[in-house]
């Protein structure tokens, strides 16, 4: 069946809204047209001048399917990755038992959530510590690319026992073989020593306050990750993502390596461009993340780094959590860290970037739709 879709604008250089129809051969779009070219078709619809927008891809989601789907499950994040226009999510492998860092785990987790899903899907798959005792690590890595994981997650700083985090020399190891394979690898980009001796010293002073917990994860974690990878990446020659960055100096050395001809590139997310330490300090746990939002120097510059193409891409991180049990445990040190946000993905950049003229409609459809699908091996 053909379809054609009028009365539409879709969106061009800059800011630039252009007039045009979409011509659809049952669910493929085959054609972008002019608004005075003739197609025929088996049905017309008009939108009545409405913008239409590529679908967005949400690079990372944490869906907790298998395992923990007493927070939700594959059905429930797609459904709202469809609500906001998100038609493809890229989910984590950490948050499912068992976690996806075998083959076999990636066959157990597709059974049961491809049966659920309401938009596309890729997976990430993992290293952690755990496995890294097993003598097979290439070809563990080499298995889960052939069975077509969209990239290697790994942590330098974890809280979760079943996905331990890697030490930079172990690091080093996946990097290699990673890179001769092409495979891109996502790093959590804290540094761990950093992050333990900043709690300990809080702690020792009895700290227990959203703030207390942001000073526990101090931007220097994130400065000191950034600058390890890119002596990986150096090193290595792998193609090397640092999620959800939340530190400006931290996207500087990203953009250092950048200028001279390294794979670093980084992701950040709308929660660290929206909100402050101030905002931490007024909502709690409600906005507790790893890593913590940080100063408006900090968010100001990430808006920067969107609009002149220092960061990649913007994803979620979506992580949803049991309400009200796992966010006021009565301690911000148990509280769950992780906030939902597939379905406000497109619509805070719209209204945030495009609309404050922070970023131009062009680039919100570089960061939400061709970026990741490139970075994705999807660009086709």
């Amino acid at each position: 069946m053909k379809t054609l879709i009028q009365g539409l604008v879709v969106p061009g250089k800059g800011d630039e809204r252009r007039p045009a129809q979409l011509l659809l051969e049952d669910e493929i779009i085959t054609a972008v047209l002019g608004p005075s070219e003739n197609a025929t078709a088996d049905r017309q619809i008009d939108l009545g001048g409405l913008l239409v927008l590529p679908g967005a891809i949400d690079g990372h989601v944490h869906f907790d399917d298998p395992g923990f789907t007493r927070r939700e499950d594959f059905a429930s994040g797609t459904r709202a990755a469809a609500a906001g226009g998100v038609t493809m999510v890229v989910d984590m492998p950490c948050t499912s038992i068992p976690p996806v860092t075998s083959e076999e785990n990636l066959r157990a987790k597709l059974a049961i959530i491809e049966p659920k899903a309401h938009v596309d899907f890729m997976l990430w798959g993992g290293i952690s510590s755990n496995v890294l005792q097993e003598n097979d690590l290439t070809r563990r890595i080499e298995k889960l690319s052939k069975s077509g994981v969209a990239a290697i997650k790994l942590y330098f700083l974890s809280g979760m026992d079943s996905f331990g985090d890697l030490r930079p020399d172990q690091a080093r190891l996946v990097l290699e073989i990673t890179g001769k394979l092409g495979l891109p690898v996502g790093v959590h980009a804290e540094d761990r020593r950093v992050v333990e001796a900043a709690r300990e010293a809080v702690k020792a002073r009895g700290g227990d306050t959203p703030r207390d917990y942001a000073a526990a994860r101090p931007a220097e974690a994130e400065i000191a990750a950034a600058r390890t990878l890119k002596m990986l990446c150096r090193e290595t020659g792998a193609q090397v993502h640092i999620v959800h960055i939340a530190s400006r100096e931290a996207l500087d050395i990203v953009t250092g390596a950048r200028s001279e001809g390294l794979a670093l590139s980084a992701e950040t997310c709308p929660h660290y461009l929206l909100f402050t330490e101030d905002d931490l300090e007024r909502l709690g746990a409600l906005l507790k993340t790893a890593p913590v939002v940080k100063s408006a120097q900090d968010r100001d510059g990430l808006w920067n780094g969107l609009a002149s193409g220092d960061l990649l891409y913007v994803a979620s991180d979506h992580a949803a959590a049991v309400w009200p049990e796992e966010k006021q445990t009565g301690s911000i040190w148990t509280d769950y860290g992780g906030v939902p946000g597939v379905e406000l993905l497109l619509p805070t950049l719209y209204s945030e970037g495009v609309a404050a003229h922070r970023i131009t409609l062009e680039r919100l459809v570089e960061l939400t739709s061709t970026a990741p699908a490139e970075f994705f091996g999807v660009g086709h």
